[in-house]
């Protein structure tokens, strides 16, 4: 039979063993070993150090005061990471440490201490002290190094879980926080990791993505662009590690409208070339199809809106050049006047093309001035009254309008827009320019008896190239005009929009600050 020395140690290194996979607490786990050490050698005190850059730690101690430690901390800072100048080191920080207990009528005369060892290089040191003289016996130093090999695997598994879990929480950051959405799935297609993002693109549960199939989750409305993983599989996909899918269309979702989406798969390998996983970054693309609409939009008014008046100036020019008819001077007035206001049109159409792009290269710049708003109100009433025999055209402005600080060439742009669209799309009656000054804020209001703005376009109305439904087939345009009327009101620190009822009328507003902002 062993001794019960023996047995006692075995049951010691089975108990510490059994620890080491259960406990994940390091300091709990080293304050264990430290008390079987002391507890073995028959001691009376002791502690753990750990090298944790770019110092040293006293990690866990026995019948040694808060005070103390800190001293021992100060004692151990030049340990090499080095076994075999460790050990010598450590022999004589053993003999300071030993003066220093004595000098602290701590008693403690003899003492042992070991370097712990993890890859070759020292990271943590135990020591254990008796309060009775004597030489620890060969026997003492290799039980007390079969604990400290235990000491140093519960500090190695600790760094590596410590490790993993860093990086694990740095993973979930990376997909919590990230724009688009991510998946991870396995070589079976299973949905292995999910982000936030993606659930809410695909208007699903994150518990009702984890544990389901590709092709469960991923359907598409219509046939999408590009190779679908399960056909680039087939024909040997992915032949290299860098090799990527990507498949743009529109994902169905649940008691939704599809959502357009551009799927990129990227393969990640073993060293073996073994497929581990499948790397999933789903981005949600419907800036880009509005881009795509509004430039078709764009193109498609554009070259509407100019091929008219062109074909109208080259008709006119033609008709005056024939050499077989003579045109009275009444005719080629009439002509030259058409010219004249279609290259009016032409021009009034470019400018805000190139308006409309300097908003989206920095905005408009505004040159202020003082500005009698009334008096370029009442300018331009009076202009297009003589436009149009079916309006009539009612001023109500109060007399305390104040001077403005503004831009006034930009201010009749918008006040010309206005009134030419209340024209435009009303058949006849009147149209009334109300005013008031409140508070801080000049408010002008332009109210027209027309059919009105449906609900479903007045959120859209101010937006670049818009055009209601009603207005492409009734009005020529390129819905710059209230687009740019916003952009100069914004500029000045004020704020347009719309009122309307249909059947009767539309009433569009703006307001400026009566102090202009720097």
């Amino acid at each position: 039979m062993l001794p019960d020395f023996r047995v006692r140690q075995r049951d010691y290194l089975l108990e510490i063993t059994r620890a080491l996979t259960g406990e994940l607490d390091l300091t709990a786990l080293l304050e264990r070993i430290l008390d079987i050490s002391v507890e073995m050698l028959a001691g009376r005190a002791g502690f753990i150090a750990l090298h944790a850059e770019p110092s040293w730690q006293v990690t866990a101690s026995k019948n040694l005061s808060r005070a103390f430690r800190k001293h021992l901390e100060r004692i151990i800072t030049h340990i090499s990471e080095r076994e075999e100048s460790a050990k010598i080191e450590i022999q004589e920080i053993m003999e300071s440490i030993q003066r220093l207990t004595i000098t602290a009528s701590m008693g403690l005369l003899s003492g042992v201490g070991l370097p712990l060892m993890a890859q070759k290089k020292v990271i943590g040191v135990i020591f254990v002290f008796r309060n009775y003289a004597g030489v620890f016996s060969t026997n003492d130093r290799l039980l007390l190094r079969s604990f400290a090999d235990q000491a140093a695997i519960a500090v190695v598994n600790a760094q590596l879980y410590t490790q993993i879990s860093k990086e694990k929480k740095s993973l979930d950051i990376l997909l919590d926080s990230a724009a688009d959405g991510i998946l991870i799935l396995d070589p079976r297609h299973i949905i292995e990791r999910v982000n936030a993002t993606f659930a809410q693109m695909a208007s699903t549960a994150l518990s009702q993505i984890v544990g389901k199939r590709h092709d469960e989750i991923i359907q598409w409305d219509s046939p999408p662009q590009g190779i679908r993983l399960e056909e680039a599989e087939a024909g040997g996909w992915p032949l290299t590690p860098n090799s990527q899918l990507y498949v743009d269309g529109d994902l169905k979702r649940p008691n939704q409208n599809p959502l357009p989406v551009g799927i990129s798969y990227v393969p990640l390998l073993s060293p073996e070339g073994h497929l581990m996983n499948i790397i999933m970054t789903v981005r949600d693309n419907t800036r880009y199809r509005q881009a795509d609409d509004l430039k078709s939009t764009f193109i498609s008014i554009i070259s509407h809106e100019l091929k008219t008046p062109v074909a109208l100036i080259k008709g006119y020019v033609a008709t005056l050049r024939r050499d077989d008819a003579r045109w009275d001077k009444a005719v080629v007035n009439d002509s030259l006047a058409v010219i004249e206001d279609e290259t009016d049109h032409l021009t009034s159409l470019i400018d805000n093309l190139l308006d409309a792009s300097r908003l989206q290269t920095g905005g408009i710049s505004i040159k202020r001035s003082d500005v009698n708003l009334k008096a370029i109100t009442e300018q331009l009433a009076e202009r297009y009254r003589t436009q149009s025999k079916h309006h009539e055209i009612i001023i109500d402005l109060p007399h305390e309008i104040p001077i403005l600080l503004a831009d006034e060439d930009r201010l009749r742009q918008v006040i010309s827009n206005l009134l030419s669209n209340a024209i435009k799309y009303s058949p006849g009656g009147k149209i009334i320019i109300k005013g008031q000054v409140k508070h801080d804020q000049v408010i002008i209001c332009i109210s027209d008896e027309g059919p009105g703005i449906a609900q479903s376009d007045i959120q859209h109305i101010f937006d670049r190239f818009y055009r209601a439904p009603g207005a492409v087939k009734q009005t020529k345009g390129a819905g710059l005009g209230l687009y740019l009327a916003r952009s100069i009101i914004e500029a000045h620190g004020g704020q347009i929009w719309v009122e309307s009822h249909l059947e009767k009328g539309a009433r569009f507003c703006f307001s400026l600050p009566r102090i202009q902002p720097e």
